[in-house]
């Protein structure tokens, strides 16, 4: 549960920046703050551990269930405090001038508790932790590559599943259920449906699959408390010549992301890589924030972590970031397409994660 090679780095943190303790909070929504030490699952509302400069740790639960599991799986090595109002334990537990990991998610009546009980602001230690996140230990490697592995298999139930005449909503409730069966703690799911249309993924709906639908989807299935994306378009029937060239430009967007991706390499010029394939095809509009978020993005505890595929991202590309590269974006013969795997990074280059094919899938045949 403890995860003790981040222990260490926790403890160098503190004596870097002077910090007199760190605080990893987690709420209900966004837990890999402090699964990035303390590896719980929690079911409350709120959970948080406290670490100082002799290595000392602190978890601090709200649900009796959570202290429960906490207890049963430390092993000794961190100190369990169930605290139904978190406010009060959060006094009693002051560094002095501590730091919070995720202080920006933080109630405010939390952050005031740290206020009153250290007579200074909180200093946030998001932006610092975030940087540890960016390199993975092979452990969380291992467990990656087990979260792609489930993706692979979820995107291939999705393919099997699909039919005309389907709702959205139907086809997700079917990959869920496949993908919890098979160990799945979470799966964050988005999809499209239809034509030229659609800009853009979101939530399923009650719109039903027609002939000639292209449908856009990235799958994420959590697995030891780890995501792993990949993305891809299927179109319902036989694809359309249009269809067939819009997917050749995604196609080479992605391998020319991929290619440049490997350690030294500026994250923005991987976007750029991606981005000068669409440019080249006379679609360069379609690369700004009007029509897509991001060209990618790092994988982890959390979906969508630090850093970002974007031109103007400076960070580097190190040995051991895990990244999908995905150049995903509307263009308008077709409507929203999307294509992409997740990509370790090696001491070389990168390696995919991901073994489904990558082609324009479709229910019918597979089209290369």
């Amino acid at each position: 549960m403890l995860q003790r090679s981040r222990l260490e780095q926790l403890v160098d943190a503190l004596d870097h920046h002077g910090w007199d303790g760190l605080l990893l909070y987690g709420d209900g929504w966004r837990q890999d703050y402090l699964r990035f030490l303390v590896d719980l699952r929690y079911q409350g509302p709120y959970a948080f551990a406290f670490v100082n400069p002799a290595s000392d740790v602190v978890l601090i639960v709200s649900d009796p269930w959570d202290a429960a599991l906490a207890r049963a799986g430390s092993a000794g090595d961190l100190e369990v405090i169930l605290a139904p109002d978190p406010t009060d334990a959060l006094a009693r537990l002051s560094f002095g001038r501590s730091a919070v990991c995720g202080l920006e998610l933080m109630e405010a009546r939390l952050v005031n508790a740290l206020v009153r009980a250290e007579g200074v602001p909180p200093a946030s230690a998001t932006a610092a932790i975030e940087r540890l996140r960016m390199v993975k230990t092979p452990v969380e490697i291992d467990a990656l590559r087990r979260a792609a592995a489930l993706a692979d298999r979820g995107y291939e139930h999705f393919v099997h599943t699909i039919e005309i005449g389907m709702a959205e909503y139907e086809l997700v409730a079917e990959v869920e259920a496949f993908l919890k069966s098979e160990g799945a703690e979470d799966n964050f799911m988005l999809l499209s449906s239809g034509g030229t249309e659609v800009r853009s993924m979101k939530p399923a709906t009650e719109r039903r699959f027609a002939e000639g639908d292209l449908v856009a989807t990235e799958l994420t299935p959590q697995v030891d408390g780890f995501y792993a994306q990949i993305c891809r378009t299927l179109v319902v029937g036989a694809p359309s010549q249009a269809q067939r060239e819009a997917f050749d430009i995604f196609r080479r967007a992605q391998e020319a992301g991929e290619k440049r991706l490997r350690p030294g390499v500026r994250i923005g010029d991987v976007a750029r890589a991606e981005n000068d394939v669409f440019r080249d095809a006379g679609f360069g509009k379609y690369t700004g924030p009007e029509y897509t978020r991001v060209r990618g993005h790092a994988l982890g505890r959390f979906v969508d972590e630090r850093p970002q595929v974007l031109e103007d991202v400076d960070d580097v590309a190190e040995e051991g970031m895990v990244i999908i590269v995905h150049p995903n974006t509307y263009l308008p013969s077709v409507g929203y397409m999307v294509f992409g795997d997740a990509l370790v990074v090696t001491a070389n280059g990168c390696e995919s994660l991901a073994t489904t094919d990558r082609i324009l899938f479709t229910n019918a045949e597979r089209v290369a």
